[in-house]
């Protein structure tokens, strides 16, 4: 999640600039930098030093020039192109007087780029961002005013984008944009300012507004003026504020883990964004693996720990039913130590959030070591194991901050998901028509997610009728058991509670013997095909005196027959389903904990990542 700054009409340019990257520190990053614009002149400075690139810049900056009243700063969380320098933001156009900066991703910058570079520009980094910065220089050439050029460009932009561009022949004036990524404009007297969030210009500006998807502000040191994509004039919605700094970084949330919930639409959204290549193919971010290769996979290996671990569990089901590959899934501390089987034709498939949890690195690499092709899932670019790996899928989740997994888990099984996909498609194990339906789906679930989000206040009244409680099963069939193991795990880390997690059908191999009043069952009852066998569980326990609380679809009409407390989430194609599933279960997870007094971004004992064994 890149953070985005700009000033114009300031005194202190350098110093807003460096002060509001520094505030943006909590979103994650890999590079940083800054561009300043006078009359016919552009100074850039670009450093990539992972989470002391703010730092590092802060020293670049010793020798900027004075005299400059206006400016934009960047920090990158990458997505296309290694964290380097050269990939940092800003970047230019030919000239070296256009400068942008950019959060999220152009889905079709590799055909722009061909035209352009058709055109006589020239590319100087990996980035799709770049795109941006020569589409306006190809506007301006014909005599458009820059917020005009930067309207006309987006036209023909695919995909997400919290833009700011900036021109040495218009200096005092900053064009932003907004689609899908965030983007706010802040107020003073003879300034104005840009942000990707309120906190990097807090107690700066003095008035507030949010700019809507499809809209472009025009700063100046007077103010701004918006309009749509097609140059209608708009009017920005002006937002109250009465944070203070710690609660604005956390989006106005009580805690990180509550704001992270809350940006899982966004994670799987972008997640999927700029996935498939014009021929229909699905794409990686990094392959260093023939397509012939991925083809004749004749076994697929998972390895994951904790809530990636329950990921990889989905992903079983999905790549075994599209794919039509046997796949098994290790627990990763577990899998070098078994003397494991790599037969020619073996894929691995590592899965971790930060890309350095040691377990699975280990694994990949003794993976490696047998004569395994190994696939990363991961959320971290450059990290050691997407490094590593003959390929790799980036989950585009942002920084997680809470050390209770939550948005990863969504945007893993969105990415192990288009892995399965891309599979069936070399191997011709389903339609074409049946990928195209997939793939829509999946990209609907984002919103289904929001839906989910919407109904918070439920699964808390549920959580505080079940405050007492000291023991929870939690039962699942199909996806829906790595859901339930999941939900439980979330309910442990958060509360301290005694939490498991089971497939509904083993109920009668011995965890029945633990049933009795005043244990509660949650179950995870949204498959179909599944439902009159979870039914019939959920009757076995309530029997024995649980009290039972199932997450089901909207249109079921039975579960209120076997289940004290029902938690609705809109029905989706089952494979699909973990990833709305499990929200009301974070939230019930969340809301027991919040209720125990327990601190939910800092669970006793427990670190973000695992990097010893």
């Amino acid at each position: 999640m890149c953070g985005i700054i700009g000033v114009v009409g300031s005194s202190d340019t350098l110093g807003t600039l460096l002060e509001g990257l520094q505030r943006l520190e909590y979103r994650g990053y890999d590079s940083a930098g800054i561009a300043l614009v006078r009359q016919g002149q552009t100074w850039r400075a670009r450093t990539a030093a992972g989470t002391e690139s703010v730092a590092a810049l802060r020293e670049e900056c010793l020798s900027a020039p004075s005299g400059f009243s206006s400016g934009i700063g960047h920090t990158r969380w990458a997505t296309h192109g290694a964290p380097e320098a050269i990939n940092a933001h800003p970047h230019l156009d030919c000239s070296g007087n256009i400068a942008i900066i950019h959060n999220g991703i152009i889905e079709n910058h590799t055909e722009l780029q061909e035209q352009l570079e058709a055109r006589g520009h020239h590319f100087t980094s990996v980035t799709d961002s770049e795109v941006l910065a020569h589409l306006i220089e190809d506007q301006r050439q014909l005599g458009l005013e820059l917020s005009e050029a930067v309207r006309q460009s987006l036209l023909l932009v695919r995909g997400a984008f919290a833009l700011a561009a900036m021109d040495a022949n218009e200096p005092d004036v900053i064009v932003a944009a907004r689609r899908i990524s965030p983007l706010v404009v802040g107020t003073a007297p003879g300034v104005t300012y840009l942000a990707s969030d309120v906190p990097a210009i807090l107690d700066r500006a003095t008035a507030f507004y949010a700019v809507n998807d499809d809209e472009v502000v025009r700063l100046g040191p007077e103010g701004f003026r918006a309009t749509d994509l097609e140059g209608a004039p708009v009017r920005l919605r002006q937002l109250q504020i009465d944070w203070d700094l710690e609660t604005a970084e956390k989006g106005g949330n009580d805690d990180f883990m509550s704001k992270e919930i809350n940006e899982q639409p966004d994670a799987i959204r972008a997640t999927l964004l700029d996935r498939r290549r014009r021929n229909g193919a699905i794409c990686f971010d990094e392959l260093r693996i023939s397509d012939e290769e991925l083809r004749d996979v004749k076994r697929v290996v998972l390895v994951a720990a904790g809530t990636s671990h329950h990921a990889a569990l989905v992903a079983k089901y999905a790549i075994e039913r599209w794919a039509r590959i046997s796949v098994e899934v290790d627990i990763s501390s577990e899998y070098r130590y078994r003397d494991p089987i790599v037969e020619i034709g073996t894929l691995v498939i590592g899965v971790s959030q930060s890309g350095e949890t040691i377990d699975t690195i280990q694994a990949t690499r003794e993976a490696q070591r047998r004569g395994a092709r190994v696939v990363a899932i991961s959320n971290i670019v450059d990290s050691s194991l997407a490094r590593e790996a003959d390929a790799v899928i980036y989950t585009r989740a942002g920084l997680e901050v809470s050390v209770a997994s939550t948005k990863a888990f969504v945007a893993q099984v969105a990415a192990l998901e288009l892995l399965a996909l891309r599979l069936a498609q070399l191997r011709s194990t389903l339609e074409p028509k049946d990928i195209d339906a997939l793939f829509l789906g999946l990209n609907a679930v984002s919103a289904q997610v929001a839906t989910t989000l919407d109904r918070r206040s439920h699964v808390e009244l549920v959580a505080k009728e079940l405050l007492h409680a000291h023991d929870f099963f939690f039962l699942g069939r199909h996806v829906g058991f790595p859901t339930a193991l999941e939900g439980a795990l979330k309910l442990k880390e958060l509360t301290y509670l005694h939490a498991e997690g089971y497939p509904a059908g083993g109920l009668k191999h011995g965890p029945l013997a633990l049933i009795e009043p005043g244990v509660v069952v949650v179950a995870v009852a949204t498959d179909p095909s599944m439902h009159e066998k979870i039914l019939s569980n959920l009757a076995e326990v309530k029997a024995r005196g649980a009290s039972v609380v199932a997450v089901a679809t909207d249109d079921d009409e039975h579960i209120d027959s076997v289940a004290d407390y029902v938690l609705r989430v809109p029905a989706s194609e089952p494979m699909f389903t973990p990833m709305i599933d499990i929200v009301p279960l974070q939230l019930f997870a969340y809301s027991m904990a919040r209720g125990l007094g327990r601190n939910v971004d800092r669970p006793r004992n427990l670190a973000k990542t695992v990097t010893v064994e």
